[in-house]
């Protein structure tokens, strides 16, 4: 698998696209992290952890949203 992977792609190829998996992966699981640490009530609270391990992009959203409203709220003080 691992070879075909490299004859489809290249060197190059593999290595940009591994790495980009990789870091999704780790945004992944920085989201969950930081879901997980939101202060709601227990349902809302499960939800939101049930949407982020079903549905990986939501987290990577999540934090988009979240960093873009920190930044917001500094830019006021």
């Amino acid at each position: 698998m691992l070879e075909t992977f490299y004859d489809t792609f290249g060197f190059a190829g593999a290595f940009i696209i591994s790495f980009l998996a990789f870091i999704c992966i780790i945004f992944w699981i920085a989201g969950l992290a930081g879901i997980s640490m939101i202060e709601e009530s227990d349902t809302s609270k499960t939800i939101r952890l049930t949407l982020a391990i079903l549905i990986p992009i939501y987290p990577l959203l999540w934090m988009i949203k979240d960093m873009i409203v920190q930044k917001i709220d500094i830019q006021k003080k």
